[in-house]
């Protein structure tokens, strides 16, 4: 799906989110998205799976108190059985290899990361991939292109860098793949804290929500709170580690990395992409 369409997407989800209580129709719908009805209906379809009427039904008033509300017990299950739990979309699953101490010290040294930008669900995105798994995967902002290979190329300052669309494409296509596939596996850098809490937000069921607090507590450090938002906002790998999934205690989303408006969008496709599996 190219930018203008995902653009569309996102403009007519936060639509539906705000006029879910008038139910709004089809044609006002494709109205606010400046295409025809049967466009609409088709791209929407597309992107989300579902009709634009069906999506609206996932989409109820305080829909992120609701979740977060039944979080604990869906959070406990999960732990407690050692998987991300019922409901993971396109039967993903994410392996996870952390550098160690000496290599997380040597900056990436040695290592050659292969990149390109390509379309994704939720827009453009950066796609980083090396021979031991993904390494970075950003959605585009303001700064476009160049921000996000900036931001990539600070957080692996000695490593080799070469934009390579055949490789980073292979890659993009298995993450956003629908239906099954090999594992997806990822290459941390981080301090073996932030770690911690990168594989805890794997836990995290398609669909739910958890607060910053839940996350400390599983963790076992029930007063790190502030230390674990911090650590998720250091997080390079949209998407495969599900920050977006983590939301502040009194329901309201709070910041995301990628954008509030595309952290809505994610939440509102996962909740709606998990009711049809229902």
């Amino acid at each position: 799906m190219n930018k203008g369409h995902y653009d569309r997407v996102e403009r007519s989800i936060l639509y539906l989110g705000k006029s879910r209580l008038d139910q709004p129709s089809l044609g006002e719908a494709a109205r606010q998205a400046g295409v025809s009805p049967f466009h609409f209906q088709r791209l929407f379809k597309r992107w989300a799976g579902l009709s634009p009427k069906r999506f609206l039904q996932y989409l109820t008033v305080e829909d992120a108190k609701r979740r977060l509300r039944g979080s604990q017990s869906v959070l406990e299950a999960a732990y407690g059985a050692g998987l991300s739990g019922p409901g993971r979309l396109h039967d993903l699953f994410v392996t996870v290899e952390a550098m160690t101490p000496g290599q997380y010290k040597a900056q990436g040294a040695g290592l050659a990361i292969a990149w390109g930008v390509h379309g994704t669900p939720f827009g453009p995105a950066l796609v980083a991939v090396t021979r031991r798994g993904v390494c970075g995967l950003a959605f585009l902002g303001k700064g476009g292109e160049a921000a996000a290979l900036k931001e990539l190329k600070g957080k692996w300052p000695q490593s080799q860098f070469v934009e390579d669309r055949v490789k980073s494409g292979a890659a993009a296509r298995r993450i956003f793949r629908s239906g099954g596939g090999s594992p997806v596996k990822v290459l941390l850098k981080g301090t073996p804290f932030q770690v911690k809490v990168w594989e805890a937000l794997l836990k995290i069921p398609a669909g739910a929500v958890c607060a910053y607090k839940d996350v400390a507590g599983i963790i076992g450090k029930p007063k790190a709170a502030r230390a674990v938002g911090t650590a998720i906002g250091q997080n390079t790998i949209a998407y495969l580690i599900p920050c977006h999934r983590v939301i502040r205690d009194t329901g309201v989303l709070g910041n995301y990395k990628w954008g509030p408006r595309r952290k809505k969008v994610l939440l509102s496709w996962e909740e709606a992409r998990k009711g049809t599996a229902d």
